[in-house]
């Protein structure tokens, strides 16, 4: 098991954009299906959105359909979060996952591997 490190989180004003990133130093991402997860502030964490192994299929929660995307680039082991118009209800720390599945999954303990989180604070 290696070790996923995010990146790209900060303070931000409503309707502004971030990215996130996550990368896997050493290993190669190209076959297994990624995914971000967040969890706000005393609240429960939920799931954000996914991409398949292959980039077939990708899903997302509704709260962030339309505003926030999700994409891979195998060659350089990166999984990208493209958030804009962001909401102070996108506050929270965003976790990068990792799975030893096909498809994708909106269920956290699908997942087989997480890293330590970013924070993404989003001011009105």
């Amino acid at each position: 098991q290696g070790e996923l490190v995010e990146s790209g989180g900060g303070s931000v004003q409503a309707g502004d954009s971030l990215t996130l990133s996550c990368t896997a130093p050493g290993r190669t991402f190209s076959t297994y299906t990624m995914g971000w997860f967040r969890q706000p502030p005393g609240k429960e964490r939920e799931f954000v959105a996914a991409i398949s192994w292959n980039d077939s299929r990708r899903i997302y929660a509704n709260s962030v359909k339309g505003r926030f995307t999700i994409s891979r680039f195998n060659a350089q082991n990166t999984v990208q979060l493209q958030m804009n118009s962001l909401e102070p209800e996108d506050t929270a720390v965003y976790y990068c996952v990792l799975g030893v599945f096909d498809g994708t999954s909106r269920d956290w303990d699908e997942y087989d591997e997480w890293g330590q989180g970013t924070q993404v604070t989003v001011s009105s």
